[in-house]
């Protein structure tokens, strides 16, 4: 592990902002004035985004689904240069539910909302009701959740408040459990958001010229109660806007974003934000298959009362998404920020862009103030299968269609079959570990398909390691295997593996490895501790740093 000095361990102590970062593997800025999409390539589903107290900050969230840490917060200045500031949500209930994994449930197309004062958050459980959490600093701890409306299948929700003060929500329909779908309503909630006072009026039925109807975004605007909704399904479709004089309509609507001409599929569901200077802004996602649903941002032009998203080429006043634009006017120009990626794991706070695969136990790992993090074997259940069952991981988004992860690990083993390791999960999923065989360690490559099927592993021995170290305290033997482990991503989603002893020299092992979705998210990076079902203590993994390079 890295020696830190004194001073520096008890800095570590604190809880220090994040430094400003810049990636190697993906950055928006093209530093000239214009700006290239994605402008957050990484799976930030669902995205929404509203203009802070100041006027002059965004605050966007995005689905978090059975991750938690959940409701991501990203901060920024000018739309384009994003940071992670922190998350809204530390657990999800009922915990008999989500204290395991429960992927795809959870966190459905949150919106975020600045009200009187104070930052808003709602969101659809599918399975068990609207929810709402708010705070006056969206960038610190937000309060526990309210569930405003309980029941099956309300999705993708958004609130409006009035001139007049009166609150109204909209919501789309999940067919998996309300039996339809493609349907937006309207209902009134009380004045302070927790509560429906009304039933849901239907507004917009798109089963026919808009299949998929979905994520709706509630605004007014030039005296009309405006909804800004996708279409046609996420990979394929196109960005509906609708308007009436009254929240319960009758709305008319006009396509005003579809992929046109460009190479940006099924562009839509997202926020629409103006800028102190006046300009109009739309935030959406592009679905990239195995990388998730990534952020893209598309100017809004106002023409004949209705906006025009991205840029129109024909005439038709639906515009076509751009893939490089000029910056946002925000009357000033704000130094170059990105999503944080690599970690040194040199404080008591895990790095904001870490998320477990399930509400977090504080047997799963901890940080230290010694410059690693230690993450425990967690034990497999009696009828394991493959990792699909595994709440312990600990992973994030990947940043780019090609990067490079490296991380230095020590794993200390105190009984047969514990192996810690990188994984790349999704529906398939592949791991590069070291597991203990006997008194020595066998670099494993452990690759599953149809995870989400109960499909079986396969494990393939790649070499044989001869420990690092033994504990020589008669107290739970171990032995320990000081390794670094790298998993390289090039275009197309396609993964290979390498490991050194010495952080030099790398040796390629293992399959090829074709990268595939979760549920509901892109495929996630990051380590897997585990061990069989049985007695006995547990095994651990010190992460001394990952690095996300090119």
């Amino acid at each position: 592990m890295k020696k830190l000095p004194l001073l520096l361990i008890f800095a570590a102590m604190a809880l220090p902002s994040q430094a400003q970062y810049r990636s190697e593997v993906w950055c928006p800025d093209n530093g000239d004035g214009t700006y290239k999409n994605p402008v957050i390539n990484a799976d930030y589903s669902d995205p929404d985004v509203c203009v802070g107290a100041s006027g002059t900050d965004f605050y966007m969230t995005a689905s978090s689904f059975n991750c938690i840490p959940g409701l991501p917060i990203l901060h920024s200045k000018d739309l384009v240069n994003w940071e992670i500031v922190g998350h809204a949500l530390r657990e999800l209930t009922p915990k008999e539910v989500f204290d395991k994994t429960a992927h795809g449930m959870g966190v459905w197309a949150p919106s975020i909302r600045y009200h009187n004062g104070e930052y808003y958050i709602y969101w659809g459980d599918p399975d068990y009701g609207v929810y709402m959490v708010k705070t006056k600093d969206p960038a610190g701890r937000w309060d526990d959740p309210v569930l405003v409306i309980p029941g099956k299948g309300m999705i993708d929700t958004t609130p409006l408040w009035d001139d007049d003060g009166r609150c109204y929500l909209v919501n789309g329909w999940a067919g998996s459990r309300a039996g339809f779908k493609s349907v937006l309503s309207v209902r009134e909630l009380s004045a302070d958001g927790t509560r429906a006072i009304s039933d849901p009026v239907i507004v917009f039925d798109g089963n026919n010229e808009h299949h998929t109807a979905e994520g709706p975004k509630f605004y007014k605007h030039d005296g009309w109660y405006w909804i800004m909704c996708p279409a046609g399904g996420v990979a394929t479709g196109w960005q509906l806007a609708m308007r009436s004089k009254s929240p319960y309509g009758p709305y008319e609507h006009k396509t005003v974003m579809a992929q046109g001409k460009s190479d940006i599929n099924g562009p839509h569901q997202g926020g629409w934000v103006r800028t102190a200077q006046g300009e109009d802004w739309f935030m959406h996602f592009q679905d990239k298959g195995a990388y998730g649903r990534v952020v893209h941002l598309q100017p809004v032009k106002w023409v004949n009362g209705w906006p025009v998203m991205g840029v129109d080429k024909d005439g038709d006043l639906c515009g076509d998404p751009v893939t490089r634009y000029k910056k946002p006017n925000v009357g000033t120009t704000y130094p170059i920020l990105n999503p944080v990626e690599s970690d040194e794991f040199n404080t008591v706070e895990l790095g904001k862009q870490w998320q477990w695969h399930s509400n977090y136990d504080q047997s799963y790992g901890q940080p230290t103030p010694y410059g690693f993090f230690r993450m425990y074997t967690h034990k497999l259940s009696e009828k394991f299968v493959n990792l699909w069952e595994a709440p312990n991981l600990l992973l994030q988004k990947t940043p780019a269609d090609a990067f490079t992860a490296t991380a230095k690990i020590k794993f200390a083993a105190k009984k047969d079959n514990q192996y810690g390791g990188i994984i790349m999960m999704g529906r398939d999923y592949s791991a590069l570990v070291v597991r203990r065989v006997g008194d020595k360690f066998q670099l494993q490559q452990i690759t599953c398909h149809k995870a989400d099927g109960n499909k079986a592993e396969n494990v393939k021995v790649l070499a044989e390691l001869n420990p690092t170290a033994k504990d020589k305290i008669n107290y739970d033997p171990a032995i320990y295997q000081d390794i670094y482990l790298r998993l390289a991503v090039k275009e197309g989603a396609k993964l290979k593996f390498s490991y050194s002893k010495d952080g030099k020299k790398f040796t390629a092992v293992g399959d090829e490895f074709q990268m595939r979705e979760g549920k509901w998210i892109g495929a996630k990076f990051g380590f897997v501790a585990e061990e069989p079902a049985g007695k006995g203590v547990t095994g651990f993994m010190d992460i001394d740093w990952i690095r996300v390079t090119k």
